[in-house]
Order: C-alpha cells, then structure tokens, then sequence
C-alpha cells in the first residue's frame, strides 16, 4: 500500500511538470474576458427576467 501511495505522488510529481502555466498577462486576459461574459450574462438574465415578470403582470 506504501508503495502505491508513493508511486502515484511520483507520477503527479512528473505530470505537474508537464503542464504549461499561463503567464501572469495571459491570466489577467482571461480573468477580464471571464469577468465580462458573467456581466453580460447577468445583464441578459435581469432583462429577461424583468421582460417576463412584467409580461406575467399583465396577465395576471
């Protein structure tokens, strides 16, 4: 069991090495665009919400 837990830590170990990180410009640029699509989703959702709360006013 010993053995396992230690070869499966040194195969994240050398799979951690693999993997390419973004640059600290790269994840400013992808936190902002991820920012931004929330907000216009957001937007969309309060407008669409609003539409249909009012269409159900007039209904009802």
């Amino acid at each position: 069991m010993k053995e396992k837990i230690i070869n499966f830590v040194n195969d994240v170990v050398k799979e951690m090495k693999k993997v390419t990180w973004p640059s600290r410009d790269e994840l400013k640029e992808s936190t902002t665009i991820v920012i931004a699509v929330c907000l216009i989703l957001a937007a969309f959702t309060y407008v669409i919400d609003m539409a249909i709360s009012q269409l159900f006013k007039g209904i009802f």
